[in-house]
């Protein structure tokens, strides 16, 4: 997981270096997830906060940029964004210029 928040928050300051504003479920969640005494995925906390704080995040946000290999949390995600009208970028190089 560590290697994957990592990807994660380079890719958001790239794209803050472009003028977006890239947030990561994660980023909210982790400390969250510390916070209440979480153990890992699958407990009860994990379980109340990641999902449902990521599906908020993603509710809010005007698109999706999905890297890494495969991930069912985040193919669930794309799959929500597109259902909700959200574009779905897959690289850097395609998403638009911030106005």
């Amino acid at each position: 997981m560590e290697a994957n928040v990592r990807a994660m928050n380079e890719t958001a300051l790239a794209l803050f270096r472009v003028g977006h504003l890239g947030v990561t479920g994660e980023a909210l969640a982790l400390p969250l997830l510390e916070t209440a005494g979480s153990t890992g995925p699958g407990d009860a906390a994990y379980e109340e906060i990641f999902h449902p704080l990521a599906e908020q995040l993603l509710f809010r946000c005007d698109a999706v940029l999905r890297i890494g290999g495969p991930s069912e949390g985040a193919d669930l995600m794309v799959a929500r964004a597109r259902a909700w009208g959200k574009d779905v970028y897959t690289s850097l190089d395609d998403i638009p210029a911030a106005r």
